[in-house]
């Protein structure tokens, strides 16, 4: 009776045994079977990384102009507006090139001016010349008649003089009318030679003139018009000497100091547009089978902890690995070789109204979870 009563207790202890450890079977089987099933029907949509940080495209701030920083207005930091003043460069040169060019422009103006008068003028004296032309060839004919006449007057005296019905002396008379007569048919000759000459000089000049202002008026003259052209420069780098804030942002990595000389295009401060924040997070290249744009991400930031969600959506995928744009890209065609898994770097938007409330800043650290079930 001792004896069967004491193997009882063993046997129920291990009875006992047995269902625990089937009930604690059947339970990890369960909740095995409930996190695969959850992971099937749920997790497995979604793709997450802590490798994610925040980004924007920051301007750089540079000046267009040349010269000599009169004024400094920001500091790093800062928080500006599109259009705020930041830096101001001396304007003497610029307010002396502008009015050089304004002088350059008035004369241009004066000069065209003057050929549209000359063009009247140098018409009038074409008109002169041909009056000149016209005195010249009757002077001309005049000229050749005294000559035929005088010619036909010494022959007819050589004829009688040798029978002595005309003197000596009036045949000497007429030689002397026939010399004159000859001369004054050359020069005859080339007063209408100079004349017609004149003439062509005086087309000349005013078809040469005509160029200056055919097609066109004052205000539409090459001449006028490169010479406002030049104005228009000047005015615009007298203005450029005043550097505005292309975007809204915080001033950040300022350079440039009171009195420094700089050229056109040195790097005078950045600005972050904190407002147009987006992440930048690298997915191992394994993650992204059913990532597309346009799918839903949550992120956390660190700088806020897990208190504070940013919804945000696939805005794109980079060109290529981080490890292909690295400065020393992998030589993967030369010696041993080892896989080694990739990451893309994935873009993602932000909501503009969660970044207003909690601004982030470049570069801090982000938790990302892309749901690939869908697009918004």
């Amino acid at each position: 009776m001792s004896q069967t009563t004491a193997a009882n207790p063993i046997a129920n202890n291990t009875a006992r045994r047995k269902k625990l450890l089937t009930g604690l079977a059947l339970l990890v089987a369960v909740c095995a079977l409930g996190a695969a099933t959850r992971w099937y029907l749920f997790r497995s949509n979604f793709v997450s990384t802590e490798n994610a940080y925040a980004a924007v495209e920051i301007a750089q701030v540079t000046p267009s102009v040349g010269g000599t920083i009169s004024e400094v207005l920001v500091k790093d930091t800062q928080a500006v507006k599109k259009g705020d003043v930041l830096v101001r460069i001396d304007q003497t040169d610029a307010r002396l090139a502008l009015a050089q060019a304004a002088a350059d422009l008035g004369k241009a103006e004066r000069r065209v001016r003057g050929f549209v008068a000359n063009d009247s003028s140098l018409h009038a004296q074409i008109e002169a010349r041909d009056a000149d032309e016209i005195r010249a060839a009757a002077l001309l004919a005049s000229a050749e008649a005294d000559f035929e006449r005088s010619k036909i007057d010494l022959g007819r005296r050589q004829a009688l003089s040798a029978s002595g019905s005309v003197s000596g002396d009036e045949l000497t008379h007429a030689q002397n009318s026939f010399a004159g007569a000859r001369g004054n048919l050359s020069a005859a000759r080339a007063a209408a030679t100079q004349a017609k000459a004149n003439r062509s000089s005086a087309v000349g000049t005013r078809q040469a003139n005509a160029v200056l202002i055919s097609n066109s008026t004052e205000a539409s003259n090459p001449e006028v018009a490169s010479a406002r052209a030049r104005r228009d420069q000047a005015a615009v780098d007298l203005e450029r000497t005043v550097v505005r804030a292309p975007v809204d942002g915080i001033v950040a990595k300022r350079s440039v100091q009171l009195g420094q000389r700089v050229q056109s295009g040195t790097p005078l401060l950045s600005l972050v547009p904190v407002q147009e924040m987006h992440a930048d997070a690298n997915f191992k290249e394994v993650q992204l089978r059913k990532v597309r744009v346009g799918q839903p991400v949550v992120l956390h930031a660190d700088v806020y902890g897990s208190s504070v969600t940013y919804h945000g959506t696939v805005a794109g995928f980079s060109g290529g690995s981080g490890a292909a744009f690295s400065a020393i890209p992998a030589q993967n065609a030369t010696g041993n070789w080892i896989k080694v898994v990739q990451r893309l770097p994935v873009r993602i938007d932000l909501n503009a109204a969660e970044l207003q409330q909690k601004p982030l800043k470049v570069g801090l650290s982000m938790d990302v979870e892309i749901d690939t079930r869908g697009t918004n």
